[in-house]
């Protein structure tokens, strides 16, 4: 029987493997030389700055601000009492077919609201009195009423 020849490109994959692994073994020689060992604690450190920034100086002690842990709010705002005060505006926009709307308070704001919302059947240039909701996608109308 004869003897089995590899084929040519058999060859010139195995060079090239070859190459890659003399390569990476050239590269981690390297870095081991270049490699700077004896750092001093205080060449290692990085600081944060007021602006959220990276820097290699430490911060100021004189710019230090302190901060109670009872004032940082996670999750959901605290219940404010002055969201549920009645307010007045007037019904600017409405879309009937879509059932949704908003109303220009008197200080300039609009506010979205839902036909569900509304005590009466709506109609623009209403005025009319409403409460203010945080919902999902900002501030929301609520319980809204034609004024009298």
């Amino acid at each position: 029987m004869a003897k089995h020849r590899d084929s040519f490109n058999k060859r010139e994959k195995e060079k090239q493997r070859q190459k890659e692994k003399q390569g990476k073994k050239e590269k981690m020689e390297e870095r081991k030389a270049n490699q700077v060992k004896g750092k001093s604690l205080d060449d290692m450190m990085a600081y944060i700055d007021e602006n959220g920034n990276i820097t290699s100086t430490p911060p100021d002690p004189q710019k230090k601000k302190v901060f109670n842990a009872a004032d940082i709010e996670i999750g959901v705002p605290k219940f404010q009492e002055s969201e549920m005060s009645v307010n007045e505006g007037k019904i600017e926009y409405f879309n009937e077919s879509k059932g949704f709307g908003f109303i220009m308070q008197n200080n300039g704001a609009k506010i979205f609201f839902h036909i569900s919302q509304a005590n009466y059947p709506v109609q623009e240039g209403d005025l009319v009195n409403f409460t203010v909701e945080r919902g999902p996608k900002g501030l929301n109308a609520a319980g809204v009423t034609k004024k009298l």
